[in-house]
């Protein structure tokens, strides 16, 4: 297990609107996009982080400055843009 990863997951959910948005319609092709962008996050780990709560992490996000969020721009089409699958 790495207590790192696990943090560095939930501190993405808190502070970025497109792994948040992606995460609340898709828990588990989230976390493996993450894992695959090389974090190791142990089966019990994606089990426990796939059965958080959407809406008590969107809250968590919105009590979060600002200065510390990462916006996803979204086209007037309404789709958000092609760079919001990478990682930081």
């Amino acid at each position: 297990m790495s207590q790192k990863a696990v943090e560095i997951v939930l501190g993405r959910l808190a502070s970025d609107e497109a792994t948040r948005r992606r995460f609340r319609e898709a828990p588990a092709a989230t976390l493996a996009e993450l894992v695959a962008l090389g974090l190791e996050l142990s089966a019990v780990e994606r089990a426990a982080l796939e059965s958080l709560d959407a809406a008590a992490v969107e809250r968590f996000a919105q009590a979060v400055d600002s200065r510390l969020q990462r916006a996803e721009l979204v086209a007037q089409g309404g789709s958000a843009s092609a760079g919001d699958a990478k990682a930081s």
